[in-house]
């Protein structure tokens, strides 16, 4: 972000007390470090994962950080997580397609329930900002990750109405595959690759959303700037053929780990329980309350945009213009991954 960016956010940001719950994962981390430029007060990172929030402290060795172990299905403890704070972001989910799909009741426990009790908790504390961060597979949901996402996303545009006179402003961020991150292809790809292969596809066809983390966070603290109540922000971003995305990891790694790329092999295994081939961004119905800015569509779901009265806007990984493959590997690169 250019210097006028940075000073806009560091002075929305400076002596705010944050919490960031989910914040030892991929997205809620990379939260924390970044926010730490912007002279917070303090930062709160509440997760269930011990271990991580011991590592997190250790890496940031900083007297902004707080660590609070919890869970968001926990309203007890929430109500003290929150207490004299000025910001949410909401990053803590389950995520992971196939695990959903097996376990659906303690993903709506966590997605559904959880932002419930975060959401009225806030209400109680009349925090200033709520973000709950959101995902492209909320939109015409398949599966039951993707609908507890679409109830996540719901319940936080939703209480803008139920609030009352308090101050509180909800809002959501919505984007794709991000990049290296915990669970994501490309640790997996790495460690298939690091095996001899084989590397495993789902579906020839299959296409993706992606995006760094560092790309993801900068346009969420954004967002977070920019919200009034009742936004999604749906942020721009490439697509790519997910068999494109192997063939340049294959190239670059194989010779890396003593492999000749022509020798490592990918093996076709079907699409998983609940996984699309391509994702969406954009709903019809969204279209007609659209505002596009620079590098994000901003929804606004209860104000109607006559000008896009007659657009065709659509939005989704099959579409959209895929990224080719020089531009793949210069994207590993930036993110370190190759």
């Amino acid at each position: 972000m250019d210097e006028s960016q940075f000073n806009e956010l560091k002075k929305f940001y400076e002596g705010k007390v944050i919490l960031v719950t989910g914040g030892t994962g991929s997205i809620g981390k990379e939260i924390v470090k970044t926010l730490l430029n912007f002279n917070p007060k303090a930062i709160r990172v509440l997760d269930i994962n011990e271990t991580a929030l011991f590592e997190l402290e250790n890496e940031l060795n900083s007297d902004k950080i707080r660590c609070f172990i919890g869970d968001v299905r926990d309203k007890d403890r929430l109500k003290r997580a929150i207490e004299g704070v000025d910001i949410v972001f909401h990053a803590a989910a389950l995520k992971h397609v196939p695990l959903c799909e097996y376990n659906p009741f303690e993903a709506v426990k966590t997605n559904v329930i959880g932002t419930q009790n975060l959401i009225e908790v806030a209400l109680d504390e009349e925090v200033e900002k709520f973000i709950t961060i959101s995902t492209d597979k909320a939109v015409n949901p398949v599966n039951v990750m993707g609908a507890t996402k679409l109830l996540s996303e719901r319940l936080t545009i939703s209480a803008n109405l139920y609030k009352g006179k308090r101050k509180t402003s909800f809002s959501v961020v919505r984007f794709g595959n991000v990049l290296n991150s915990r669970g994501s292809i490309l640790p997996l790809l790495k460690e298939q690759i690091k095996k001899g292969g084989p590397v495993t596809l789902t579906h020839p066809e299959m296409t993706r959303f992606i995006m760094s983390i560092n790309e993801a966070v900068k346009l969420v603290l954004k967002a977070c700037y920019l919200a009034k109540g009742g936004e999604i922000f749906i942020l721009k971003m490439p697509s790519v053929k997910i068999k494109d995305l192997i063939e340049v990891v294959i190239e670059e790694l194989a010779p890396k780990y003593g492999y000749n790329p022509e020798d490592i092999k990918i093996e076709i295994i079907g699409k998983r329980p609940g996984e699309k081939l391509y994702e969406e961004l954009i709903v019809e119905e969204e279209i007609y309350k659209l505002e596009e800015l620079e590098d994000m569509f901003v929804v606004h779901p209860y104000e109607a945009n006559t000008n896009n009265k007659n657009k065709k806007i659509t939005y989704n990984s099959k579409d959209a213009k895929f990224l080719n493959k020089d531009k793949i590997k210069s994207i590993l690169v930036e993110i370190n991954y190759i």
